[in-house]
């Protein structure tokens, strides 16, 4: 969850590390801090306070730090409240070794306990202080600040990567990474370490990214992998082959609403890549087509916006491949017994590939015996690793912790995967496979109508931001799109909201319903059209607030509701793709007006990396 970014070279270390927070911000602003080797003073300084990165950098104009090697961290809390001692680096009792770590030491009270024993004094709540305090009784006289971090390692248990810098071994850095991501960058006499890519992609486009149980020592013009045993690792790079642009506003107030409106170009560009003369091409699946012809259900593994956009892939696969698929959450299918064999495919969705919970989903499934699908945007993740195949979005960075256009890249992905895997299974015919694949080549377009009336969106989030709770209703394969537009409006605007299969309602939420509560239905052309305005008849009865969205010309629901929000008419089964954008800038709007940190919601990082 927190950013990690570690320098060294010939240049001043502070800006560039400054810099890299600033990209890492996402996994985490609750505090921030840096340590830097001030060679005058042979000496490790720190800087760190509660607090964005901003406060950060507006500390370091009063107290810089000049040096050619650091290291620094933006916290996203677990142990220990947000505060200036809690934040990172954290320093071992002499103030020689600095330590910046992502993750969760499962056992780190014990190993607090014991060293509190043995003399070493703690200063903060924090789990990470264990392992300076670890390094510190590992490294003597004879043993180097890479056998002592080997050392302390062996001891955590948990989910860690670390950098860590020593004054008496000044021009290194050493890393280790355990089930939480590190990338190493390459530079002309320097050398980067950081939690993901944005965060050095201005300096170099080579990277490696270090995998499980591996350690590394960099210095300005050598890097060195190796194993927790110590044993040599050699692994080429890998060219980064988008530019840091791609992760900057462009004019945007916010990351979100750039990323919002990038998703047309984005869909764009999946269709070129992905279609070909000879139809749907997934270079990276990996998983042959026999492999594939022999699975007889499907599971679909993600958390959060990932987990919705499984569950439109559901209806998706069910309704093109006529093959059962479940869908669970990731945190509940790692703890229960699944009834999976070599005849299940599990298909884990993952924007980071990190995702802590799908990760270990992943590694119980293929200890039984499973063929894994990754679907991810991440280049080289975790989750991309340990998959038997792999379609990447190719959605871009993603910044806004809130996604929006990871999830609709993430849909794009399933529904072509799903006409792949029919023709495969000779669930639909040729010509029905192009019908479909025409109807998809159009949805760019139609997402660009839905953005260029944006401002009829606002309009309405302006009248209804003051709503103290949202209900989202939805029926079908637009359901699962209830259930995501609940969860943008609570994500950036703290607003209590919930999403509902419109068919339940009477079940319980009609409850609910009375002048002082806001009701978004999705009520776009399909075969249970009808069925939702009748729902939409018995909230109005109740005096519910109703915002709806329905498909362009439908004149029936303006003569139901005043605030209605068009989309172009579609086939009922791809409407996710494009109901999806106004409940994102719904929620967006809304949140502007209540003046909420949208790119940046409290509580909240990008990627989830712990448990």
């Amino acid at each position: 969850m927190c950013g990690i970014v570690g320098y060294i070279g010939k240049k001043e270390a502070s800006s560039i590390l400054l810099h890299g927070l600033k990209l890492l911000e996402y996994r985490g602003y609750d505090s921030s801090g840096m340590a830097v080797y001030l060679e005058h003073k042979k000496a490790i300084s720190v800087r760190k306070l509660s607090g964005k990165v901003k406060d950060l950098e507006n500390l370091l104009e009063k107290k810089p730090l000049c040096g050619v090697v650091g290291i620094a961290h933006t916290r996203w809390a677990t142990h220990g409240v947000p505060n200036q001692v809690n934040a990172h680096p954290h320093l071992d009792c002499h103030s020689n070794i600095a330590v910046v770590h992502n993750g969760i030491i499962e056992n780190y009270e014990e190993l607090k306990k014991q060293l509190i024993k043995e003399g070493h004094r703690f200063v903060s709540q924090t789990d990470t202080e264990v392992i300076a305090h670890l390094i510190e009784k590992f490294y003597t006289a004879n043993v180097t600040l890479e056998e002592a971090l080997r050392q302390a390692i062996k001891k955590l248990k948990g989910a860690f990567a670390i950098a860590a810098l020593s004054q008496k071994e000044p021009y290194l850095l050493v890393g280790a990474r355990f089930q939480s991501p590190l990338v190493l960058g390459l530079g002309q006499e320097e050398n980067f370490l950081a939690s993901d890519i944005p965060a050095i992609l201005d300096y170099t486009k080579q990277v490696i990214f270090l995998q499980e149980n591996e350690m590394v020592v960099l210095g300005k013009d050598k890097i060195k992998i190796t194993d927790f045993e110590g044993k040599i690792i050699t692994r080429e790079p890998t060219f980064i082959e988008w530019n840091i642009e791609e992760a900057q506003k462009q004019g945007f107030k916010h990351f979100m609403l750039k990323e919002i409106h990038e998703q047309p170009a984005i869909l764009n560009k999946i269709l070129n890549y992905r279609i070909k003369d000879a139809g749907i091409v997934f270079e990276e699946l990996k998983i042959k087509e026999e492999e594939l012809l022999k699975i007889q259900d499907i599971i679909i593994v993600a958390c959060g916006t990932a987990y919705h956009a499984g569950l439109v892939g559901k209806y998706i696969l069910e309704y093109f491949c006529k093959i059962p698929v479940y869908v669970d959450v990731s945190s509940e299918f790692r703890y229960r017994q699944p009834i999976v064999d070599e005849k299940t495919l599990v298909i884990a969705i993952s924007q980071s590939g990190e995702t802590a919970d799908t990760l270990a989903s992943v590694r119980a499934s293929r200890t039984l015996g499973t063929k894994v699908l990754a679907i991810c945007n991440v280049l080289g993740s975790t989750l991309t690793r340990e998959s038997d195949g792999v379609i990447y979005t190719q959605a871009g960075p993603e910044i806004s912790v809130a996604s929006t256009k990871a999830y609709t890249a993430q849909l794009f992905i399933l529904y072509l995967f799903a006409l792949h895997l029919a023709a495969l299974r000779k669930t639909l015919k040729t010509h029905e496979i192009k019908d479909y694949l025409d109807i998809l080549k159009t949805i760019p377009q139609k997402q660009n109508f839905i953005l260029a009336g944006a401002e009829i969106i606002k309009d309405i989030a302006k009248k209804y931001a003051h709503f103290g709770s949202f209900l989202y209703l939805g029926r079908n394969v637009n359901y699962p799109s209830a259930l995501e537009g609940a969860l943008k409006l609570k994500e950036i605007s703290y607003v209590p909201a919930e999403g509902y299969a419109a068919g339940e309602m009477k079940h319980g939420p009609i409850a609910l319903i009375d002048e002082y509560r806001a009701v978004v239905c999705i009520a776009v052309e399909s075969d249970i059209y009808d069925k939702m305005v009748s729902n939409i008849q018995e909230i109005k009865s109740r005096a519910g607030k109703i915002i709806a969205i329905a498909s362009e010309g439908d004149k029936k629901i303006k003569e139901l509701i005043s605030q209605v929000i068009y989309i172009p008419k579609i086939k009922d089964i791809f409407s996710p793709l494009l109901v999806a954008l106004p409940l994102q800038l719904l929620a967006y709007y809304i949140a502007v007006k209540r003046n909420c940190d949208i790119d940046q919601p409290r509580n909240l990082a990008k990627s989830v990396t712990v448990e």
